[in-house]
């Protein structure tokens, strides 16, 4: 099992496509958390030239914080823009497998389905907090310095990184269900678009079915921690989501093992 999740992480860090995630989304990361930081600096810089302003912290009005003009934009822009890069991570993790024949090898061996699900999950979030970690070496620099907001910023990293598995695990059940890396991909990227936020459906439907819906989908769950909240509730929705999908990826693998 170890040696397995050796070869995913060499085979994984060996495709540019690792290398052009992890730079695509540290550099959006940054430009968003800046801009929006500029913005707040900016706001500060007005009303502290006003007559009525100053410098002094407790003179700051509430409408001018970091939470409404810097975490809660820039979580709402990053948990759209990472449902693209992701699948391009999980897209190959069994369709490659299947399309070159060699799950045959991984399935005759002394590996359980369990275990060969754990270790192919395993380094795919694990790659998913990496490229995180990444992503907020800057903001982090710059709170820290500043001393704003610490808390709060570790909280909208651990929401990112639980969106980043809850879009991996679907990615990751896409791809063990097809041997093309493109099929797969594509279909993460729709179905974790359909369910990121069923909100408009209040509108359509009664309000007990869509509050199920919307109890389901990812963005209710997700925000939560832009708002400075870990809750119990929402890491374990994320964790029961991946749960889910390792249980239906081993099912297809279990599927695989008999009809081979």
């Amino acid at each position: 099992m170890l040696a397995l999740m050796r070869k995913e992480a060499t085979v994984l860090f060996a495709s540019p496509v690792a290398y052009f995630v992890l730079t695509m989304v540290a550099l959006i990361t940054s430009i968003s958390f800046f801009e929006h930081l500029r913005l707040y600096n900016h706001q500060l810089f007005l009303f502290a030239s006003s007559s009525m302003g100053g410098f002094e912290t407790d003179t700051i009005p509430d409408y001018i914080n970091l939470r409404d003009t810097v975490f809660l934009p820039v979580m709402e822009q990053l948990g759209l823009l990472i449902l693209l890069p992701i699948p391009l991570v999980t897209m190959r993790v069994f369709a490659e497998e299947r399309s070159l024949g060699t799950d045959e090898l991984l399935l005759t061996s002394r590996l359980s389905a369990g275990q060969i699900v754990v270790a192919k999950f395993a380094v795919t979030f694990a790659f998913i907090a990496l490229m995180m970690t990444v992503s907020f070496v800057y903001p982090a620099t710059a709170v820290i310095s500043g001393g704003l907001g610490l808390q709060h910023l570790l909280a909208v990293y651990l929401g990112l990184v639980m969106l980043g598995i809850g879009i991996a695990s679907i990615g990751l059940v896409c791809s063990a269900f097809t041997g093309s890396q493109i099929i797969a991909a594509v279909s993460t990227v729709g179905i974790t678009f359909l369910l990121y936020d069923f909100s408009w459906t209040f509108e359509f439907i009664g309000e007990e079915t869509a509050g199920v819906l919307d109890a389901l989908s990812l963005h209710p769950h997700f925000g939560r921690f832009s708002e400075g909240l870990v809750g119990a509730a929402n890491v374990t929705y994320f964790l029961c989501l991946a749960v889910i999908s390792g249980a239906v990826v081993r099912f297809s693998l279990d599927l695989r093992r008999v009809g081979g």
